[in-house]
This record gives structure tokens, sequence and C-alpha cells, in this order.
């Protein structure tokens, strides 16, 4: 017989199925033993005598059953099957549970992370983390859809990078085959998507993952996904717009509602004089109960700030362009009150996507990297490459590159990144479940030419 999932046994009654799943919980009454089984469709009741006598929970078990209507008087309304239940007629076990180290019922946010990340397969049982899991996926889904019918071409871009300075530390990956040369793991795709640009495509997107060796919070992992986007011969506003379309789009398919369509636009400036600072809620507080999004854009962000040792360093990205009022001063020596191309969008108080148009004039990008405190040669080393390809013919290009873990952490009003991604790291950097990072073996650091000194 073919399995039928359970919300699909509500047109059966009167048949019997073959239901496949979690036993969820049991209830023994003595002479008559109920269940609730569960599968990636729902949780239906079954009843039975003595062969469901032995099954605990979460035992993984699979039943065939009459459908039969409940009585009228017995209608369960908080569940989607509650009309109907599963008489048993044949019970199998097909993988016993031992007791859990922690519960999946509630919303586990009492349970400590170290416990709750080492059996994460467990945790992600919970009702709440799975429907944000899946909630993500259909948030994907929709953006794919949207990108597709807008004529974007999704492509994939290496892992296995070059370190170039882009913000944040890198996470460094050790050459076997060349001893003493490293890959990085990428920051962003920012110069590939840069150099599809080149090759033509025009429109190109990836759901890209992205690595960086960061102080960790709540709002902040080692890695994190985002929905990479660059379009040629397009002009702030018009990346602006299709970004918004997209999440106006997707956002109110998923049943969110947006505070204020189209979203604000706030210069930098404006955004400091008026929130004191750059990430801003526009909600009042009954909004921010119903959990109502409050979208935004700030823009002309100033494109230089000094450091802690008072060399000057980026605010957003070196491939950005400067405005085009800026642009000879920048190129005549001119560094403070610079203004760069950058946009961020906002989310009900976070940062949730930045982009820029990109500066294609090799002397302008070779200006910031000399801002920055490169020299000719190190310039060269570390950026031949792009500024090589855009000797070639390079389209005028920007994009935007929105943060999808922020995003759901947003739209589920969850308050921390960890619980809208399948396996994050805690608060440590400990990865889930497998306790990475490890120590390697002699023979695999002998192998890399690797020696750790303590």
């Amino acid at each position: 017989m073919k399995r039928t999932l359970i919300l699909e046994s509500l047109q059966g009654v009167g048949k019997t199925v073959l239901l496949q799943g979690w036993v969820n919980a049991r209830r023994d009454h003595g002479q008559v033993i109920f269940i609730d089984l569960r599968d990636r469709s729902g949780i239906v009741q079954v009843v039975g005598g003595k062969e469901l006598s032995s099954l605990r929970d979460e035992d993984v078990v699979e039943i065939e059953g009459l459908v039969k209507k409940r009585p009228e008087k017995l209608i369960n309304p908080n569940l989607s099957t509650g009309k109907i239940e599963i008489e048993a007629r044949k019970v199998k076990v097909l993988s016993k549970s031992l007791e859990l180290p922690l519960p999946v019922s509630g919303d586990g946010r009492d349970i400590e992370e170290v416990v709750r990340l080492k059996y994460r397969y467990l945790d992600l049982r919970r009702p709440r983390l799975n429907k944000n899991i899946r909630l993500r996926s259909k948030f994907v889904d929709l953006c794919r859809q949207y990108l597709f019918s807008n004529d974007f071409v999704e492509i994939e871009t290496p892992l296995l990078t070059k370190s170039t300075p882009e913000g944040s530390r890198d996470f460094v990956v050790p050459s076997r085959l060349q001893p003493g040369k490293f890959y990085a793991l990428p920051q962003s795709p920012q110069q590939y998507k840069q150099l599809l640009m080149v090759a033509g495509f025009e429109r190109y997107f990836q759901i890209a993952r992205c690595l960086r060796d960061e102080d960790l919070r709540a709002d902040r992992g080692f890695e994190h996904t985002q929905i990479d986007m660059e379009m040629s011969f397009v002009k702030r506003e018009d990346i602006m717009k299709i970004t918004e379309e997209m999440f106006i789009s997707v956002f109110e398919k998923l049943g969110g509602k947006i505070l204020k369509k189209p979203f604000p636009v706030f210069s930098y400036e404006k955004a400091l004089k008026k929130f004191g600072a750059d990430k801003f809620d526009l909600r009042n507080e009954s909004q921010k109960k119903e959990n109502i999004l409050s979208f935004a854009w700030v823009v002309d962000f100033p494109f230089f700030e000094k450091d802690k040792e008072g060399k000057w360093t980026y605010t957003h990205n070196p491939f950005s362009n400067p405005v085009e009022e800026d642009k000879e001063k920048f190129l005549k020596g001119k560094i403070e009150g610079i203004r760069t191309s950058q946009y961020d969008l906002i989310c009900n108080g976070y940062e949730v996507g930045g982009g820029s148009i990109r500066s294609t004039n090799p002397k302008i990008l070779s200006k910031v990297f000399s801002v920055l405190g490169y020299e000719d040669k190190e310039i060269q080393e570390k950026f031949g490459h792009i500024l090589e390809a855009f000797k070639y013919g390079v389209p005028p290009h920007g994009g935007i590159a929105p943060g999808i873990d922020r995003l759901l952490m947003v739209l589920t009003g969850e308050t921390a990144l960890k619980e809208v991604v399948a396996f994050p790291t805690t608060a440590s950097g400990q990865t889930s479940v497998m306790s990475a990072p490890a120590k390697l073996s002699q023979e695999q650091l002998k192998e890399l030419g690797i020696k750790v000194i303590k």
C-alpha cells in the first residue's frame, strides 16, 4: 500500500490508509489507547488497543488503519485533522526512540543554547522552529520566482577564493598542493558578481553563502545567506525600486503587513538628526506588537571615516562609486565629506540589506585603495584582476545583497538569527551538533605543511 500523508487522510473517510511518522503524544485509557501521529503535513489522532501499548513519544511508526469521522462532540478544532481519527489495524515500529535529552514541545526558549544546538536535530522538531525553517524555504522560493520573472540569471560563484580586504577577517583554507598558500572563503561574492557584469550577463543573482570571522551577536553569525543581486545599466533608484517591489510582493504573499509603501528614503545626515542612528524603527508600540514590517532606505553615506588609529577606512564597501557630484573632488585629492553611492535597506531597526553603484573607473578604484593605505604594488597584487577586467568594456553596474537570516528574523518576530537558521553556531562560535572547530590529526597537519604554535 502506498503511503498517505496525514493531511491527505481527510479525503479518505471510510478508506484504509497507510501512515508513517513520529509519535507526537500517547494517552492510555486502559482498554483504549490514543496516540497523536505526526508527519510533515500535520498531526492526526490514532485510536487502538494493546497494539499501541508499546509506543512511546518520538518512536517512528507505520500504521495501517481506517479513516473514521469523529462524533460531532469530539471534534478537535485545534487540529487541521480534528474531524477525523484513524482506527489502527496494523502497527509496525520502524525505529524506537530513547528518552529525549530535551523536550521538543513548547517554544524551547527556556532551554540552554548549548543543549539546544548539541541536539539541534531534535530541537528542529519543535513546531516553532519547524515552521520558521519551512517559512524560510518559501521565502527563498518566492524571491527566486520574482527574480526569474524579471530576467535575472542564477549563477554560482566560487567558495574557494582569494583573501582581499572586504571589511571583516577572512576564514582561510590551506592549500595541500601549494604549501604555504591559502584560499579564503568569501565574505561576499563582490568581485565575482562584478566580473559577471563584465561578462555581459546584466542581471545576476544567487542565494549566496557568506563567511566572515567577526564578533558574534544575536543578529550576526560567522555564516549568513544573502540574496546577492547585481545589475548592469542601472542607477541607484532602479536597484532600490526592483528590491522594494520584490519584498512587497514576497512579504505580502507570506502574510506580512508593511507599514509604508513606497519605502521612505532618508539621507544618512537626516537619519542621524532625526533618529540618532542610521538604523531605526518607524513603528509605534501597537504596530510593534502586531509585528508590522517597517522598511526604509538610507542613502548618501560618507565614503570614508577614520578608524581608531586615525587612518582612513571605508564605511561600507571599497568598490562603491562616489556620488556623481563628488567624483572630481575625490580625484583631485579630497577625502573628508566625499559621499558614496551606497544605499542600505532598514527594517524594524535592523539593517537587512546594503548595496551600491560600483566604481568602474580604474582611476577611482585605485584612488580608493590608495586612500586606504595600499601601495601601487599591493593594489596590483590584490586587485589587479578586476582592474584588468575593467579595461575590456565594463558596463555601469550596481547591486544589493539583502540578508535572508535577518529578514526572516524580522518577519517571524524572533530576536536571534539562530531561530531561523537550521544549524547555527553558539555564541562562542561552536557549530551545531558537530562541535567544530576541532583539532586536526598530526598526519593532516603534516600533509598541509602546518605546525600549530601554542
